[in-house]
């Protein structure tokens, strides 16, 4: 298996959780009640496992390798896809804020919690588009066999030793658990 695919795996779960946010964000947005709790398990799930697991992979392997292979950082599409991981962290920072309030009682948060969730959603959707479309094709058309092999063992030892024993798991089974709640 190419180590890209491992990373597209990673972006159907991502998917799924997306489908979930939306759904309960129209839900809120709609003026159903929608616990505030689905928003901050959702952007933990969105720190822990498209930040933590799979974005390290990207930015801490994948994206280093292109380099190496040539292709540019700046101006170029590893520097597109770095800014939207910050605009990804930033935008999970602020639903998780709104959605802090809300909790607590404050319901003028609902609408910034629905902003915050759809424009998310958004980012993400057309971001994995770019990296499943355009950034991951070029990597495998221009990484050598050697550097491929060593991308998924780097992508192994990240699931070993950086985010630890059973948290991959722990993460599917928090976005099948929000999705099910989602669609309730």
């Amino acid at each position: 298996m190419q180590a890209t695919s491992v990373l597209m795996d990673e972006h159907r779960v991502i998917e799924r959780m997306l489908g979930a946010m939306e759904s309960a964000s129209e839900r809120l947005a709609g003026g159903e009640r929608v616990r505030p709790g689905f928003f901050l398990d959702a952007a933990e799930f969105a720190k822990g496992f498209a930040d933590g697991c799979h974005h390290r992979k990207e930015e801490g392997v994948l994206f280093p390798a292109m380099e190496l292979a040539g292709v540019a950082r700046e101006g170029g599409p590893i520097g597109v896809m770095l800014a939207e991981h910050e605009e990804g962290r930033r935008l999970t920072g602020a639903m998780r804020a709104a959605a802090e309030k809300l909790e607590a009682g404050s319901i003028a948060f609902r609408g910034e919690l629905v902003r915050h969730a759809h424009a998310y959603v958004a980012l993400l959707r057309q971001h994995i588009a770019k990296e499943d479309n355009v950034l991951f094709p070029m990597a495998d058309r221009l990484l050598l066999p050697a550097a491929a092999a060593k991308l998924a063992d780097d992508f192994d030892r990240i699931e070993r030793e950086e985010t630890g024993a059973g948290l991959h798991e722990k993460y599917l089974a928090m976005a099948e658990a929000l999705a099910r709640e989602a669609a309730g």
